[in-house]
């Protein structure tokens, strides 16, 4: 026993200490006892009466310090008087501290201790309340951490401490910071109104956190700049998509909640990764969940609630992937997304946001897959800058403004999407062609698809009940490709069309509208083939004046008027029908016109004429002249024969589909090899047309794309650039030369591999909408097919383009010559034929670019031979004689 001034008792705690053998128990009598104890051994202090009856002081240096032994200290007070330090320093052994009281000074654990703090209190600390350091395995089971002027609880160097049931209360710093590579489990813990950050994370510090609340606080809940640890950091160095499939070396918390923090509840910055499973996020004065700089957040189940500001913000080149859970009732956006982000959001509810859900900005890129999007005050999803938007399977209802909202440079993909209930259903009004797929627009405002700017292209889409018009598509906008729509039930017109642009309805049905069925503006000329108009209250069908539709196959019925025609009209009718009409005014003879159209010629091509930005459709041409261009091409014998028998393949596709009978299999996608300037590039343009033609593609357009079109620079750009070529191809031909510059030897980490992936992928989801094209050097091509798994069952077909010969290549100076209004004498002719014999065929001659640069050529010596002439006659002018050939050395 010990007690101060007793007879029969120890004087002192440190004296009974020294005396005594492992497993003896000191018990002391109450009273203050002014001396700085060391403990070595297995001894057991205890307070013979209460907690708080004993009171070890410590005018300098630790109350308290243990440096080995398994021993016990219970209910004792230990308290540093003055001066800053710890006033209990545990720096070795397994001691046991319970229901203790530490005031004054820090516990301070370091070294390999193993100390085992229960229900202590740790409170009016000089500096930070608890410091666990060095590779310390310290345990503490409930007590709390009170009113201290610096952190609550500090975590750093190689410490694994489990705390579970703490309390960190009142800190004047950060609650709980948790640096070095320091980590451990924090279970059933509280920090609460913290001056600093209520959970600090740093370096590479990877806490477990669970069940753990951070309430109050006049910063941050949680702040995250933890770099990853290996082998994560070499995994999220690589372009995965997902640099947390490994949870180690990341902070984790489990079913935590996080409330009422001045700030943001949980940011990641710099590369800090998190994970968050069930969590509650509620009444945060800022930002739900924030992730910046090259930062990775992935939530799970997780509800955020009545943030100040934003749900959930991605800036900078962060990843956020949320599956689950909900976004309610934020001060501004549910998501707001900018810089060069990817946000995935997948079965995840936004409601009631006060702007709009979702807000996606510069280079942002969301995948939102079966979300439910309701009651934003602005837009459902807006997207602006340059950023892409890809929603499938998602619900938008009740916005104030437009459901889905596409601006500026934005890009996005709607498939079985479902928009109700909003001022505008769909407004593009951006330069990208968007895709909306399957999707359903009902009960809007006003209408219920406005298209004013860039272009679109509509699959089986269904709009309905609209306040206004259904589908509109403004005087400015791009091309519009609608292919099996149906929109009824609308308060106005049916569908709008006033733009010049190419303009194409097929396989559409509009019924039960308010006006007229299809509204066509003044001066355009759009095509309306296999459409059915019905149940309309004005007549089906108004053409404006000089408008120029062509109206294919159309049927009319079960209205009182069919067509209405400006007087200026000039409208096609080609196999149209009246059925149940009162007064037709539909024209009794069908009038065949050819849509205008023409390909640029095979003597053009490589000739820097500008490249083919793939939103300008084709106009569908009559198949029959484009096989008479396609016969009527230089050279080319074995290529014109390997495509007419695919158009005849694709003719009797389109038969058996129409009999009923099932297709056979059939892959559309080509590998071009040969030479260069041995016009694949024109060949690629003609295909598309034909296909076109034969209702095989939507638009027939052209899009050309190299290696710089579809690899990014940096970690995660690839698929973007790639996804967005791509969609500018959707309905027509993607042509990219030199492909085997995708699949470089010798380099298996190269981004060009995921663009192939990305390819891929794209070409199965897409493969009835768009035809890819590859074209290169006969031998590069074949180590590119091999490339990726995906490309060999893909590109099945392969077009050889053989060199042009001497005779072809004179033939395309010939072209060319006529195209020019120059003549070519008989010497002239055979001097030529002379001249590209004589030319040596090595890699960089260019067969048609050659045979154009030759013609170029002879333009400049003819000029400046008839300079000299004086005052040539026309013949002279235009005459081409042998000696203006130039000398083979002058070719470049």
């Amino acid at each position: 026993r010990v007690g101060a001034g007793r007879w029969g008792m120890q004087r002192s705690i440190t004296a009974a200490i020294a005396g005594a053998d492992d497993g003896v128990v000191i018990s002391v009598t109450p009273g203050e006892y002014r001396e700085n104890l060391f403990l070595d051994r297995s001894v057991t202090v205890v307070a013979e009466q209460h907690s708080d009856s004993v009171r070890v002081i410590s005018a300098r240096g630790p109350a308290l310090t243990v440096a080995g032994g398994a021993g016990v200290i219970r209910e004792l007070t230990l308290e540093l008087e003055s001066g800053g330090g710890p006033a209990v320093l545990l720096s070795g052994g397994a001691v046991v501290l319970e229901r203790c009281v530490v005031t004054g000074g820090q516990v301070e654990i370091s070294g390999e201790a193993a100390p085992v703090l229960r229900d202590c209190q740790i409170c009016r600390t000089a500096e930070m309340g608890l410091k666990l350091g060095g590779d310390s395995r310290a345990r503490v089971h409930g007590g709390s951490v009170s009113g201290t002027r610096g952190t609550g609880v500090l975590v750093e160097a190689g410490a694994m401490p489990e705390l579970r049931g703490l309390v960190v209360n009142r800190s004047g710093g950060d609650g709980i910071c948790s640096r070095g590579f320091s980590g451990g489990l924090f279970d059933d813990c509280t920090v609460s109104d913290a001056c600093g950050v209520g959970l600090r994370v740093a370096d590479s510090a990877a806490p477990q956190m669970r069940r753990c609340r951070v309430h109050g606080g006049k910063a941050d809940g949680v702040y995250v700049t933890a770099t990853p640890r290996d082998p994560l950091g070499e995994q999220a160095a690589t372009d995965s998509p997902d640099p947390l499939a490994a949870e180690a070396g990341c902070l984790v918390l489990d079913a935590c909640e996080i409330s009422g923090t001045a700030g943001t509840a949980l940011a990641a910055a710099d590369e800090g990764l998190v994970v968050l499973r069930d969590c509650r996020i509620d009444r945060p004065g800022k930002v739900g969940i924030s992730a910046s700089g090259h930062s990775t957040i992935r939530s799970v189940a997780c509800r955020v609630t009545d943030a100040g500001d934003t749900g959930l913000v991605a800036a900078d080149h962060a990843m956020l992937k949320v599956s689950g859970g909900s976004v309610v009732r934020p001060g501004a956006n549910g998501l707001f997304a900018t810089g060069q982000v990817i946000v995935c959001l997948d079965h995840v509810e936004l409601a009631d946001s006060t702007f709009s859900a979702v807000h996606l900005g510069e280079m942002a890129r969301a995948e939102l897959t079966a979300c439910m999007v309701s009651g934003s005050r602005q837009h459902g999803l807006r997207v602006t800058g340059s950023a892409l938007l890809l929603a499938a399977d998602t619900s938008i209802d009740g916005s104030n403004m437009s459901g889905v909202s596409v601006e500026e440079r934005g890009d996005a993909e709607l498939t079985r999407c479902r928009i109700t209930g909003s001022r505008t259903g769909i407004t593009l009004a951006a330069a990208h062609r968007s895709l909306v797929h399957d999707c359903e627009i009902t009960r809007c405002g006003r209408s219920g698809l406005e298209i004013d700017s860039g272009g679109a292209l509509l699959r089986d889409t269904r709009i309905r009940e609209t306040g206004a018009a259904g589908l509109v598509v403004a005087a400015v906008a791009g091309p519009v490709v609608a292919i099996g729509c149906e929109i009824s039930g609308t308060g106005g017109i049916g569908v709008v069309l006033r733009s010049a642009t190419i303009t194409e309805l097929r396989r559409c049905t509009v019924t039960r509208t308010a006006t007229n069925g299809i509204y066509v503006g003044d001066d355009t000329g759009p095509l309306l083939e296999d459409c059915t108009v019905s149940a309309t209250s004005y007549p089906a069908l108004y053409v404006g004046e000089r408008a120029q539709p062509v109206v294919r196959r159309c049927r009319f019925q079960d209205v009182a008027q069919d067509v209405a025609l400006a007087a200026t009209a000039e409208a096609v009718f080609e196999e149209c029908l009246a059925d149940g009409v009162t007064a037709s005014k539909l024209p009794g003879t069908a009038v065949a016109r050819a849509l205008p159209g023409g390909a640029a010629s095979q003597a053009m091509e490589g000739a820097g004429g500008g490249e083919d930005d793939g939103t300008a459709a084709v106009p569908a041409d009559d198949l029959h002249s484009l096989l008479a261009e396609l016969n009527g091409l230089i050279g080319l014998d074995r290529v014109k024969r390997d495509v007419t028998l695919m158009v005849n393949l694709s003719r009797m596709v389109r038969q058996r589909e129409s009999a009923g009978l099932p297709p056979p299999p059939v892959s559309r996608h080509l590998v071009f090899v040969g030479n260069p300037g041995t016009g694949k590039t024109t060949v690629a343009r003609l295909y598309g047309r034909l296909l076109h033609s034969l209702g095989m593609l939507a638009s027939g357009h052209l899009t050309e794309a190299g290696r710089s079109d579809l690899v990014g620079e940096y970690v995660g750009h690839t698929a973007p650039k790639t996804e967005a070529v791509f969609r500018r191809a959707l309905g027509g031909v993607l042509f990219i030369d030199e492909a085997y510059a995708l699949a470089p030897a010798g380099t298996p980490n190269d981004f060009g591999q995921e663009a192939l992936a990305t390819l891929v992928k794209l070409m199965e989801d897409h493969r009835d909408e768009t035809v890819v094209i590859v074209a290169g050097y006969p031998e590069h091509m074949r180590r590119f097919v091999s490339a990726n798994p995906g490309l060999a069952s893909r590109f099945t077909r392969t077009l050889h383009f053989d060199d042009y010969t001497n005779e072809n290549l004179v033939e395309i100076v010939r072209h060319q010559a006529a195209s020019h209004r120059y003549e070519l004498t008989v010497p002239t002719v055979s001097a030529l034929d002379e001249f590209f014999g004589s030319i040596v065929r090595d890699d960089g001659f260019g067969n048609g670019r050659t045979a154009r640069q030759v013609f170029q050529g002879m333009t400049e010596r003819h000029a400046q031979r008839v300079s000299l002439l004086g005052d040539p006659t026309q013949e002279e002018l235009s005459l081409l004689l042998p000696e203006d050939l130039p000398e083979s050395g002058d070719l470049s």
